[in-house]
């Protein structure tokens, strides 16, 4: 199974579009993208371009047993893990965003946490989330604050886009996160 390869028209009218939350109660990790990109919006999967390395990377890390397709994201549910984005609003590329999306971002973020208890919600991507929780100075890892029981855990935007780590790096940091939840 593969995913629907958009054509141009499709990306073009992708940005009236948006991808739906994965997410059920009690969820061991909730990853948190930033936003979707036109070629999520376009098929309505979570990190569906071709060079994302979210899916590659979960793999990897040991969260999945085989790299499964986007289009097939509903898996993660059986596996007590979730998929939203902090911002629903679709764009070409994150930093399109504002502030204040951003931060409203982070509002419904916290009321998901609240209303599906996950025991882990991972952000992905460094900027947004020290924008959305006004932390500057955040790192990688395990966040000092969280909500309710959830621990908060900070991670790089997988994204092709993003090369300032490569497939190791976040293997590497999503082990880290796979082994806490397994903990949590």
């Amino acid at each position: 199974m593969s995913v629907y390869r958009p054509t141009k028209l499709d990306l073009e009218n992708a940005l009236d579009r948006t991808t739906e939350d994965l997410l059920d109660y009690d969820l061991k990790v909730l990853f948190c993208g930033i936003n979707p990109g036109l070629y999520s919006a376009a098929t309505g999967f979570h990190f569906a371009r071709p060079g994302n390395r979210f899916w590659k990377v979960l793999h990897l890390a040991g969260f999945t047993d085989r790299q499964l397709d986007p289009s097939e994201e509903h898996e993660l549910l059986g596996l007590g893990y979730g998929v939203t984005s902090l911002v629903s609003r679709t764009t070409s590329r994150a930093d399109e965003l504002t502030q204040e999306e951003y931060i409203r971002g982070g509002q419904i973020l916290i009321r998901k946490i609240k209303k599906f208890h996950p025991r882990i919600v991972a952000v992905l991507g460094i900027g947004a989330f020290r924008t959305a929780f006004a932390q500057p100075t955040a790192k990688i890892g395990l966040q000092t604050e969280k909500v309710n029981d959830t621990k908060m855990w900070l991670l790089p935007n997988p994204s092709g886009l993003n090369a300032n780590y490569q497939i190791e790096n976040f293997v590497e940091l999503f082990s880290g996160l796979r082994e806490a939840a397994q903990e949590a």
